[in-house]
């Protein structure tokens, strides 16, 4: 039954993959309507970015976040949503871990309140999930990190696993791989 399960969920992940990617092919290669200066130099990444945000939490950029942990690396509190193993492969220096698979019934108690929080996943649609759930309990400075932690790698910015700095990032499946630009796919 579990593997059953499990087999159905790689399955619904495997063709929500491909219809988000689907997705963002038609909408830059078969939009019909003008483009405003915007919309026109919106990368792919982020077209697909914006099918998969739901807009509850803002985001804050990949920039803005190394220059926060740069001036008061204490000042920020990082949640790693992400599974277990994908945390193990790497994850940002000082970031908690916070299973996505059982944040509905997350309290964060340990969490501080009196510092801005940024929520993480791969891309940032998971994270949102949770910072929607920390805003929900009274959290007030709630940020999803934009694009993820593929979209830090892809900006330059390092990753850290047990042994220290590290270019290897669990891509979460092979469909969501072509989006990690820089840094080396390892899965757990």
């Amino acid at each position: 039954m579990l593997q059953a399960r499990s087999i159905s969920w790689s399955w619904r992940r495997g063709v929500l993959g491909w219809l988000l990617l689907w997705l963002v092919a038609c909408t830059s290669a078969c939009s019909q309507s003008p483009q405003t200066p915007d919309s026109h130099s919106m990368t792919a990444y982020d077209r697909m970015l914006s099918l998969l945000y739901k807009q509850t939490v803002p985001t804050i950029q990949p920039a803005q976040l190394a220059e926060a942990l740069r001036q008061n690396p204490n000042g920020v509190v990082l949640l790693d949503t992400r599974s277990p193993e994908e945390y193990q492969v790497s994850h940002l220096r000082g970031a908690r871990f916070v299973n996505y698979d059982a944040f509905q019934t997350a309290t964060f108690q340990d969490v501080p309140r009196n510092l801005p929080v940024v929520v993480y996943c791969t891309v940032g649609a998971r994270s949102e999930q949770v910072g929607a759930r920390l805003r929900s309990l009274g959290f007030q400075h709630v940020s999803n990190l934009y694009g993820g932690i593929f979209q830090w790698v892809n900006e330059g910015h390092a990753v850290y696993n047990q042994a220290g700095a590290t270019d290897k990032v669990h891509p979460y499946s092979a469909l969501w791989r072509p989006w990690l630009k820089r840094g080396e796919a390892a899965y757990k």
